[in-house]
Parts: C-alpha cells; sequence; structure tokens
C-alpha cells in the first residue's frame, strides 16, 4: 500500500476513543490515492490482526496489509 501514499509510513492525529475504521476514514481523505484499497486493507495492531471497530489507544502502529491469493496449483509429475 506504501506505494499509493506520499511516503511509506504515515502519522495520523486522531480523537481520543477513534477506531480503526475512523484511522481508514481519515487515511482515505488526508492520501486520496490509498482511499481506493483501504476497504480492503488488513489492519494489524501489535501483530495481530484489528478488527475495524477496535478502539486505538495514543501511539499505536497499525500496518495496512494488502490481502494476497495465489500460489501454485496441484502438481502433476509424469
Amino acid at each position: 500500500m506504501s506505494r499509493f501514499a506520499d511516503a511509506p509510513l504515515l502519522s495520523v492525529d486522531l480523537a481520543e476513543g477513534s477506531s480503526v475504521e475512523d484511522l481508514l476514514a481519515a487515511l482515505g481523505a488526508e492520501q486520496p490515492s490509498l482511499a481506493p484499497a483501504l476497504s480492503a486493507a488488513l489492519p494489524v495492531l501489535a501483530g495481530t490482526h484489528a478488527e475495524r471497530e477496535q478502539r486505538l489507544q495514543d501511539g499505536d502502529e497499525v500496518a495496512l496489509l494488502i490481502p494476497v491469493a495465489g500460489g501454485a496449483g496441484p502438481r502433476s509429475t509424469i
């Protein structure tokens, strides 16, 4: 996702009691090029998947991952 943002790390000021969803809304407003990808982003807080309703604390760092799919299909040997 960092390729769509102005920088690989962003800092966002949020009101006390804000949620991950509030963070995503703020990011979309501040970084319009990120907005289309935010609906599919997987938020990670302290190494664990964070629900969008989860409340954030001052100083929390949230990573946003893009879901990926793929890999090799079944292999056949001849």
